[in-house]
């Protein structure tokens, strides 16, 4: 009875020993077919569980290294480069022949009560991979700089879309409310969209903003009152910290010119904000110039421009129309070095204005000193203004100073068209045309007739009674330039 007692305490004791001992979720089996084929046939059981633990803890160190390759990747999905890289890391050298782009091929054997897995050998044809025609070179890795928009404008460069390309992609949705985003942008109320990117801009610029707004648009003659006006003109004109409004007093000076072409006070205040914006060098507004240039063509162009039809009304709106060409002149001069296609586009619109026969003196005036600002050299003014100076007496010049012989309002158009163009043609005088012991020299017959051939009699006339031999001699080289 004490030895059958002994015995199974004993058994007792070995089955507890073994219930406590963790369970392998690696087949030993496999473990033992690896031993025999590197020559090791005789293993013991001891020995054979100590494999297999160690080679189940291998696994999951190279299993846990390639899933941290697979987070870092944004992958869901493990593949054999993750294991690849994992067995770098860990010193082991890697299994090849593995690609993941390709799935594997199991193939099953069955080596007596279990089944044995292998990955098949994909046979290849050694002629057929000997004369296969080589891969291409991949490209050079090069590294460049690439600006999608400055400032909210897109840049014009190969790699973004021209302006061809844009016309013929209709990115926005048509019909009223279709883009809530511009709403919200607009100010609306209730937009049902708003976007996620919000300007703040703080309260004290926004006080700054309204004061400027106020004082501008007063248009008491109060002398207080000016000085404010002045006063406001010259902290935009100075001020380093209002960055963060240039868009808005682009806007500001843009509707404001749009809605408000009958008020020339209203219009003469916003090319004085136009011009304190351009003076302003602590702002950066190279991606504003085409606005600013729209809303300043319009003063200096416009059809109607004033409520006051009078004589005092037409010489305010020729001053403004004056001041609108010199602040066009700036805009081209400071800022077509960052848009090389500025320039030419401003030149095309004064000379498209200029030619066209249906359009007041006033629009004419404009455009003659718009020109004048805008051409870069006294070349660019042979070719753009003296060269179309007879077409343009003859349709629109001789018309018109016929119509003031009788009216007094067509007189002052007449005089200020012309001393206009007289203004400009003398800017084509540059210094190439050396003068006889420093002096301005002297006119001949032969000489006036040149003059009058080319730009028309009724301002050749007008340049001949200048005396001014360097400029006949600057008008007479402009029949040569193309």
């Amino acid at each position: 009875m004490a030895a059958r007692d002994a015995r199974g305490s004993v058994q007792d004791a070995t089955n507890r020993g073994s219930a406590n001992e963790p369970r392998l979720l690696w087949n030993q089996e496999s473990v033992r077919d690896v031993a025999e084929s590197v020559g090791a046939p005789k293993i013991s059981d001891e020995a054979l569980r100590t494999l297999s633990q160690d080679v189940e803890y291998r696994i999951g160190q190279v299993i846990i290294e390639a899933l941290r390759y697979m987070r870092l990747a944004r992958r869901t999905h493990l593949t054999s480069q993750d294991i690849s890289h994992a067995m770098k890391v860990l010193d082991v050298e890697p299994m090849y022949g593995y690609v993941s782009m390709r799935p594997l091929k199991f193939g099953e054997a069955s080596l007596g009560p279990q089944a044995l897995f292998y990955v098949e050998d994909e046979e290849v044809d050694f002629e057929k991979l000997i004369n296969a025609p080589l891969p291409k070179l991949p490209k050079d890795i090069t590294f460049t700089d690439h600006f999608l928009a400055t400032e909210g404008v897109l840049t014009v460069c190969p790699e973004n879309l021209s302006a061809a390309e844009l016309r013929n992609h209709d990115f926005l949705p048509k019909g009223p409310g279709a883009n809530p985003a511009l709403a919200a942008l607009a100010g609306q109320d209730n937009p049902s969209f708003k976007p996620a990117v919000k300007h703040v801009v703080s309260q004290e610029l926004i006080l700054y903003f309204e004061k400027i707004q106020t004082c501008l648009m007063d248009d008491s003659e109060d002398i207080e009152v000016q000085r404010l006006r002045e006063a406001a003109l010259e902290s935009v004109s100075s001020e380093p910290s209002i960055h963060q409004l240039v868009p808005y007093f682009v806007n500001f000076v843009s509707n404001q010119v749009a809605h408000n072409l009958h008020d020339l006070f209203v219009l003469r205040q916003m090319m004085e904000l136009t011009n304190a914006l351009i003076s302003n060098d602590h702002l950066f507004l190279a991606p504003y110039a085409t606005s600013l240039s729209s809303a300043v063509q319009t003063c200096m162009m416009g059809r109607k421009i004033g409520g006051d039809s009078g004589i005092s009304g037409l010489r305010g709106q020729y001053d403004l129309r004056e001041f609108a060409a010199n602040l066009l002149g700036r805009l081209a001069r400071k800022y077509s070095k960052e848009n090389k296609m500025f320039r030419p586009k401003l030149i095309r619109s004064c000379l498209k204005e200029l030619l066209n026969p249906q359009n007041p003196a006033a629009v004419w005036f404009g455009a003659i000193l718009g020109l004048a600002s805008v051409s870069s050299n006294a070349d660019s003014i042979k070719i753009f203004i003296v060269q179309q100076l007879k077409e343009f007496e003859r349709g629109m010049l001789a018309p018109l100073q016929q119509r003031a012989q009788h009216d007094p309002v067509a007189s002052i158009e007449f005089e200020s068209l012309l001393g206009a163009i007289i203004k400009t043609v003398e800017r084509s005088a540059d210094d190439d045309f050396p003068m006889l012991n420093g002096m301005n020299g002297f006119s001949n017959e032969h000489e006036e007739s040149q003059i009058k051939a080319i730009v028309g009699d009724i301002v050749g006339e007008r340049i001949i009674q200048l005396g001014n031999h360097k400029l006949n001699l600057a008008i007479i080289d402009a029949q040569n330039l193309r």
